[in-house]
Parts: C-alpha cells; structure tokens; sequence
C-alpha cells in the first residue's frame, strides 16, 4: 500500500506509552506502509514538516553543501521569519537562497501543510476527559494534515466514553471501544489490530520519556465482571474476556526491540478469569518467576539490526545518536573520547537531524568495540505489576499462593470505600500470609465517601503495615465524572460530602507526601493527624499552614521535638492561634464561617461577611505560600 501514516499523541503529560498507537503501528508496518509517530506541540510539527520540503528543495538546487547541518537554525527562521537568525548564522548567503527561504516561512505563515496536506491516515489517541481542550485542539489540527477527513481515525478512553462529544467538537467520528474486529481499519484485512504485539520503535522517534518504561505492556484478560458507577471500564471494554495470549507477542517484542525488564499488565479484574491459573503458568514461562532477573540486552546490536532492516529508519537513527553519546560519556581514556568525537562529527552523526542510516552503518566496525567496552552486561531483578489492581473480593488463599509464584511487585488492591474494610483487611491478611508483603492500593475519595472514611482507610493501611510487617503504599485518587457534561472537560466536581477547601488541603498534605502514604506512623500522624478530628482539623486549617505545618504550628514541633532538632528563626504558632479562633466563634458563625472557608476563595470581594471575629479568622487564609518562603 505505501500509505504516509501519522500517528498522534496529544500534548499532555502521562506515564504509560500509548498502546493503541503502539499496535497501530505494528499493523500500518505490516501492511507496508511508512509510519511515523509524534508527540508535542503541533504547530512545531507543522514546521518541522515545511523544513524537511526546504532540505529537500536545497539538496536538489545546491547539491554541494550539507545543508541538514542547518537544521536548527531553519527550523527556528521558519517558525519566526525573523532576519537576524540567518544573518547570525554560517548559512551560505546569496540572494536566491535568502528568497527561498522567505518563500518557506511564507508557505508556513499562511498554513499551506493544510492546503497540501501529505499523510494519507492520521491518527489519534485520547486519554482523560479533563485534557478536552489539549485533546480537541489537536485532534482540529491534525486532521487538516489528512488528505481525507474520512482517513483521519480517533480512539482511546475519551472519544469512547464521549464520542458524540467529540464528533460535534471536531466533526470525526471516533472509534469506540477496542479494535477487535478483522477490518476495523482496512476492509477486507483480516489482522485483529488489538491482539497485534507493540511496536516499541516509535517511542525513540519522540523527545518525551514516559516514566513507565522499559516493560512490556501488555493484557492477559479484557474487562471487568463488575460494573461499578464510577468506572469506565464497562464501556471501553464491555465484553470480559478470559484469556489473551502472552508469550507470543513477549517473543516478537523481544526479537525486534530486545529484552524488556519487567511486566506491567493493565487488565482489570485477572482474578475473574477462569483461565487464571494458565495466565500465572505463562507469566513464569515467560520469565517472571520468583527470583527472575532480567539481562540488558545489546542496544547497539537492536539499533543495527534494526537499521539494517529498514526497520523505522527515523527511531533508529535517532537511538544511534543517543548511543554515541552514552558512550563518549563512559569512556575514560581521553584520547578514545576525542577520536570518537572526531569520528562522528566528520560523519555528520552527533545529532539526528545530520546522521544517516549509511553513515551509522559504516562506522559499526569502529563503535562497536567501543560500545562493548562501556556498557557491560549486567543482571536485574524483574516485577510483575497488574497495574490497574486486583479486586479484594476475590482475593482467596488458593489464587493469592499461585500469585506468589510470580515476581509480584507491588501487589495492588483497590479500597475504594470505607464498606469493604472488612473484606479489604482480610484480602491483605491472606496475601501477607502467602508471602506477599509489598502491596499498594487506590483509595478513591470524592465519590460519595464522607472525608472521614478516607482518614479510616489510611489509618487501615499504616496499622496493618505495623502489625504484619508488610509494605503498604497508599495512593489517594480524587474521583473525576466522565460522563457529566458539567464536569468531564476539568476536574471541578465536588463530592456531596466534599468541599473545594477539604479537596485542596487532601492535595496539600499529598504534595509534601509525594503523593503515597507508606510505612510509619509518626510519619502518618504528622501529615494526616493522630486522629480523626485531628484530620478534620487538618482540612479546614488554611493551607499554607498545612504545608509549612513545623514553621506555623508549635505543638507539632513540641510534640516532634526528639525528631527535628533544628529550628528556624521565623518558626511561629500562628496555625494555633488560627485555631482558637476558630473554634471560639459561637456554632452560628462558625456554620457562617465554614460555607465561606469550603469555597475556598479569601480575596476581598470573593465572599460576603460583615461580622469581625468570621473575618478574623479568614485573615489567617490569606497568608500565602510566598508569605511562607520570604520568611
């Protein structure tokens, strides 16, 4: 087919690869066509574009300079057409040449990568629903750089829970749910896109690190047998499914793009699978069993091989440049660091825009010693992580054993409301006494829980973690409505037992936490209180005085004393003075004082009190986190 294929991952910041692309172009390859894969601004691809025409136009008009040297330097004029970047530069300059690239910036002002658009399918991904601004504006923009809007394709968790949505937005018709049918993309081809292996090139042919990688990404099951109201899983994947095949697209990964280290499986309920025995026996064949290690493979071998093949020549090239440069950094003898650099730069290979695939290839007999040299083979230990948790209510002695058999780390299991404690200490007991003893949880709050409830499953967690002598990381997660058309586009949405002022103190107390809360109970009981009222205290307390409690609160550090010797001369007790206050307002103001505080807006103007000892206490509101550090 040859089909020019882009493929899209919006601009936000995330943790995992985007997997539905990755096996996209598993499938475009396949069929023959020529993929490439972007994440980032748009407009700089826009450019990007127009350059790679400019190269293209000069290499044909003046054959004799080396003109991808220049690359920056155009990249930045044609996104600016300002003068000075050239004159500042070592570009060759006649008038011919400085008329073109007018013409260039020209085509790129007036959008004509819209006008004479060269990709035969676009598509693109989407993630949450509260990145709908980033999302639709990307979507608007790349489906301009489609010679057909009826070959511009848009999948993934948002346009499947809001397709209507999307498609008034952007006028495409997205995909909903998974690619599991022959002929979802190409009629009459019978290759199932979601059961295709992953292609890992394309995360090399972009700047952006996901910082979940080195892993397979993978699903043994689909679905859910559950249909929780607040989940989204029985719309994206409706069907649940068993069993889905492992070791085989473990074996291509590991052919074409080298050993991955760990595991992270994203099914959402494994524990319903009548297969699950079979999927644990596969994970161990696989080479996930208790005390594996994982061997870094040859990165160098992989990029050749791989460049040899013609296998995603742009990701390859780009993996190249980034070995030479971990090797000129390892190597210690001086004068192999120079000849090196010489080499390369006489190649034109220290960046990815100048390198060839011709020119990496013929310097092989020279790197590679160099790179056996610097990057030693060594041995890790490998984890298994069912990254989207295991369901407490299935949880038994008999699947938690045959779970130990793998290299299980950590072990995650949903505690999403204060009901299931019972269930949810037992489904820890039972794994501890397996032998699992590094386990995580997502306490979700938000919902209809009471704030209460997540201070009663966080104190579960730090208890249990002193008791049995396990490891339990906690990990709060606000609830977010996916489905509310008030909501969906931000993260606004207040629980009914919630306010906007409980939300951001949880946050405030998370940000110094880093977001988890582990072993320790000291350490517990100064971020969330020794108690229950102490936790409630916490959250009406105004938030600076949250986040430097030590510097504004005396009786924390009284109490901590043994533990923080060192004081600051700006330490105060103004979070206790904040506090009798408040508490010493009558029931009725203090009622008066509290609708204002949940708002949590303080600015002079933002609320209406007339009443000196509510506005008081609200002057202690407004000592901002600035206040804090100029102290």
């Amino acid at each position: 087919m040859n089909r020019k294929v882009l493929l899209i991952e919006p601009d936000y910041h995330n943790k995992y690869p985007p997997m539905g692309l990755m096996k996209l172009a598993t499938y475009y390859r396949m069929v023959g066509d020529d993929v490439r894969f972007y994440k980032g601004d748009m407009k700089t691809l826009a450019a990007e574009l127009i350059c790679e025409d400019l190269l293209n136009h000069l290499k044909l008009v003046y054959p004799d300079v080396f003109w991808q040297g220049f690359y920056l330097t155009f990249l930045e004029y044609i996104k600016l057409g300002k003068s000075a970047i050239i004159e500042n530069s070592e570009i060759p300059k006649d008038d011919m040449l400085l008329e073109t690239l007018k013409t260039f910036h020209t085509r790129y002002k007036k959008k004509e990568y819209f006008s004479n658009p060269r990709f035969d399918k676009v598509g693109i991904t989407t993630l949450f629903t509260f990145y709908w601004d980033k999302t639709i504006e990307t979507i608007n923009f790349a489906k301009k750089l489609c010679k057909s809007e009826s070959d511009v394709m848009v999948g993934g968790i948002m346009s499947s829970l809001l397709p209507d949505e999307v498609y008034q937005a952007t006028g495409i018709k997205p995909f909903v749910g998974l690619l599991n049918h022959p002929g979802d993309i190409d009629e009459g081809n019978e290759l199932i896109i979601d059961e295709l292996p992953l292609d890992y090139s394309i995360l090399d042919e972009i700047d952006y690190v996901y910082p979940a990688h080195n892993a397979y990404f993978a699903y043994m099951t689909r679905g859910c047998v559950n249909k929780c109201r607040f989940c989204a899983v029985p719309k994206l994947e409706p069907q649940y499914c068993d069993y889905i095949n492992l070791k085989n697209r473990i074996e291509f990964t590991k052919q074409r793009f080298g050993e991955q280290r760990d595991l992270l499986l994203l099914d959402n309920n494994v524990l319903a699978s009548k297969c699950y025995d079979q999927i644990i026996d596969e994970i161990k064949e696989c080479g996930f069993g208790v005390g594996a290690t994982y061997s870094v493979p040859n990165d160098y071998d992989i990029t050749i091989n791989n460049l040899k093949d013609s296998y995603n020549d742009r990701a390859y090239i780009r993996k190249a440049v980034k070995i030479y440069r971990e090797i000129i950094e390892k190597l210690t003898d001086d004068a192999e660091k120079a000849d090196l650099y010489l080499k390369l730069e006489t190649a034109h290979c220290l960046c990815h825009y100048t390198a060839t695939k011709e020119a990496i290839l013929s310097l092989d007999d020279y790197v590679r010693p160099l790179y056996e040299k610097t990057h030693k083979p060594s041995k890790r230990k490998r984890i298994v992580d069912f990254n989207q948790g295991i369901d407490s209510r299935l949880i038994n002695e008999s699947n938690m054993t045959k779970l130990a058999e793998v290299n299980i780390y950590p072990l995650r299991i949903a505690f999403d409301h204060w009901k299931l404690k019972d269930i949810y200490e037992n489904s820890i007991r039972t794994a501890v006494k397996c032998g699992i003893k590094s386990l995580s949880n997502y306490l979700l709050y938000n919902f209809e829980d009471k704030p209460e409830e997540l201070y009663y499953r966080l104190r579960m967690n730090v208890d249990l973690c002193e008791e049995l002598g396990a490891s339990i990381y906690s990990f709060p997660m606000k609830y977010h409505p996916i489905n509310d058309k008030e909501f969906f586009m931000n993260r606004d949405y207040i629980g009914k037992h919630w306010n906007r002022k409980f939300i951001r103190a949880v946050q405030a107390v998370l940000n110094s936490t880093k977001g988890k809360i582990g072993r320790g109970v000291e350490f517990f009981e100064e971020a969330f209180g020794r108690d229950v009222d102490e936790f409630m205290r916490i959250l009406w307390m105004p938030e600076t005085f949250i986040i430097y409690r030590r510097m504004y609160d005396e009786n924390l550090r009284n109490r901590l004393a043994e533990k923080y010797k060192t004081h600051s001369k700006n330490d105060c007790n103004l979070a206790n003075e904040w506090w009798e206050k408040f508490s010493s307002l009558s029931n009725k103001k203090r009622e008066a004082a509290k609708t204002i505080i949940a708002l949590n807006h303080f600015k002079v103007g933002e609320y209406e009190c007339n009443d000196d000892e509510i506005e008081a206490v609200i002057n202690y509101y407004r000592i901002t986190r600035n206040d804090a550090e100029l102290h």
